[in-house]
């Protein structure tokens, strides 16, 4: 039998805190998505004022992050590389995403479920989405 450590909802509270928290500090809005070790969704929060497109990018996001294992926006620099550049249709699952703001959450170096926030630049997304993954196991979630 296999024992496959994920995140619940308590885990994803505190992501979701985390980044309310400082969205709020920044007089910013954004959409939080946090998913499991399998990319399923655990919890969404939309803020006041976020616009409805985020929703399902940040969700998805979220499903891309948990299921490669790794940030969004890494596979999105990957397929737009110029010589080793791919079309990114070719994971042939329309939920592959490849802007940044969704990150894998590490504990012990297994992958544990992600965390992705949308809805403002790419690299405002990223930072709070690492923020949110800080919050949930330390330094360890996001090592850079």
């Amino acid at each position: 039998m296999t024992n496959i450590p994920t995140l619940g909802l308590d885990e994803a509270l505190k992501a979701i805190s985390a980044i309310t928290a400082e969205l709020k500090k920044r007089n910013l809005t954004a959409t939080i998505a946090v998913a499991d070790a399998f990319g399923e969704l655990i919890a969404l929060h939309r803020l006041d004022g976020s616009p409805l497109a985020p929703i399902n990018i940040a969700m998805n996001k979220a499903w891309t992050a948990a299921r490669e294992r790794q940030p969004t926006r890494d596979i999105g620099q990957a397929a737009r590389h110029p010589q080793t550049g791919f079309d990114i249709a070719y994971y042939s699952d329309p939920r592959y995403i490849g802007w940044g703001g969704g990150v894998p959450v590490l504990l012990n170096g297994k992958v544990i479920g992600s965390v992705a926030v949308s809805g403002l630049a790419e690299e405002i997304d990223a930072e709070l989405a690492e923020l949110g993954a800080r919050a949930i196991v330390g330094p360890e979630s996001f090592p850079r």
